[in-house]
C-alpha cells in the first residue's frame, strides 16, 4: 500500500522548519507532498532550499483547509493520505502501527494517532487527543479531552479502538474513501470539516480507528490562535452544519436544544466580557440560517447505512459516562 504524507501550509514557514526535519528523519521512505495555499512569506523557497524531495503543490489563493486539501490531493496517486498539519511533530515508528492496521482490516477507512501537546508533552492536545467522538447535540470531544479539560498521558487509553471522529491535526484516510465521498465539505473552510468527513465515512459502513501506538505532538493554535473569534464563529457555524447535514432523526428537536446551549454560552461570553465571541456565534448562526436550504438538500442526498437513533443513543451514553467519570474523580 502506497502511503503519501500530505501537509497543508499557508505563512508556515517557522513552523516548516522546526518539524519538517523530524518528518524526513522519520518518514520511512514514503513520498512527502505540501500543498501550498497560496503563502506570501517565503515558505515555497525554503523548501526548495532545504527539502528538495518534498514535493510542493501551489494552490492559487488560501482557499483554507477544507478546500486547499480537496484540490491538492486531485493530483497525489496513493492509496493511503496521511493529512499532517505543518505544527504537528512526529515521532519514531508512527507511521507502521498505523499502516498494519490499514492492511489488516479493509473496513478501516480513517485512523488517528495518540495526539499529545507539543508544550506540555506528558498531556493529550486539545485537537484529537485519543480520538474523537460527538455527544447528541453535536458538539466534540475526545478521551483525553472534555471541553477545555485536557488529561493527562497515563497510558489510561493505550488500546486501539473504534472512534466517531479522527482528528484533522494528523488524519490517515484511504484515498478511495475520500474521493468517493466527495472529499471535505469546502463551505467549512477551518474547523470540523474532518468531523462532517468522519460522519458520513461511517455512514457508508467504514470504520474509523484510534491507534495509540503511533505517537506525535501537536503545536496547536498555530494557524489560528484558539481564542481568535473567528475560531469561535467557524466552531460555532460548522457545528450547526454538521448535525444539520447528518442526523437523520430527530434533528429539529435536537437543533432546538442546541440553540438554547449556543444561547447560554453566548450569555458566559457577555458575562466575561468577551464580546468578539459573543458577536461570532450571531454571526454562526444567521450563516447557518442562510444555508439551510443548501444543507437539507445535502442531508437527502446522503445515503446511509448507520442507523441514527442506534448513533445518538449510543454517542450519548458514552458522554453521560464520560461525565461521570470527570466529575467524580
Amino acid at each position: 500500500m502506497k502511503l503519501a504524507i500530505v501537509i497543508l501550509n499557508w505563512n508556515g514557514i517557522e513552523l516548516l522548519k522546526k518539524f519538517l526535519k523530524p518528518l524526513l528523519t522519520y518518514n520511512n521512505e514514503n513520498e512527502i507532498y505540501v500543498i501550498d495555499n497560496n503563502s506570501s512569506d517565503d515558505s515555497i523557497n525554503y523548501i526548495k532550499s532545504n527539502f528538495p524531495t518534498i514535493k510542493i503543490i501551489e494552490n492559487p489563493k488560501n482557499y483554507g483547509y477544507a478546500k486547499g486539501y480537496n484540490e491538492g490531493l486531485k493530483k497525489i496517486n496513493a492509496d493511503i493520505l496521511c493529512l499532517l498539519n505543518n505544527d504537528v511533530e512526529v515521532t519514531q515508528n508512527w507511521i507502521n502501527p498505523i499502516m498494519n492496521e490499514f492492511k489488516n482490516n479493509s473496513t478501516t477507512a480513517a485512523i488517528q494517532p495518540k495526539i499529545l501537546n507539543h508544550k506540555n508533552k506528558d498531556y493529550f492536545d486539545y485537537a484529537g487527543a485519543a480520538g474523537g467522538f460527538i455527544d447528541c447535540l453535536g458538539y466534540p470531544y475526545c478521551d483525553g479531552r472534555i471541553y477545555n479539560i485536557i488529561e493527562k498521558d497515563n497510558k489510561q487509553y493505550d488500546y486501539n479502538k473504534d472512534i466517531f471522529w479522527a482528528s484533522g491535526a494528523c488524519l490517515f484516510i484511504r484515498k478511495e474513501v475520500f474521493i468517493n465521498l466527495n472529499g471535505f465539505d469546502e463551505s467549512y473552510f477551518n474547523h470540523m470539516e474532518e468531523i462532517d468527513l468522519c460522519w458520513r465515512i461511517l455512514k457508508s459502513g467504514f470504520k474509523i480507528k484510534y491507534v495509540y501506538k503511533s505517537k506525535v505532538f501537536h503545536v496547536g493554535g498555530a494557524t489560528l490562535e484558539y481564542n481568535n473569534p473567528k475560531k469561535t464563529f467557524y466552531n460555532f457555524r460548522n457545528s450547526l452544519f454538521t448535525i444539520t447535514k447528518n442526523t437523520e432523526k430527530n434533528l429539529f428537536v435536537k437543533l432546538f436544544f442546541k440553540m438554547i446551549v449556543d444561547g447560554l454560552i453566548g450569555i458566559y461570553f457577555l458575562l466575561t466580557f468577551k464580546f468578539l465571541h459573543l458577536l461570532a456565534i450571531i454571526k454562526a448562526h444567521f450563516a447557518f440560517y442562510v444555508q439551510i436550504p443548501r444543507l437539507i438538500k445535502q442531508r437527502h442526498q446522503t445515503n446511509s447505512n448507520l442507523n441514527d437513533f442506534e448513533s445518538t443513543f449510543l454517542i450519548t451514553k458514552y458522554f453521560k459516562l464520560k461525565f461521570v467519570k470527570f466529575f467524580s474523580n
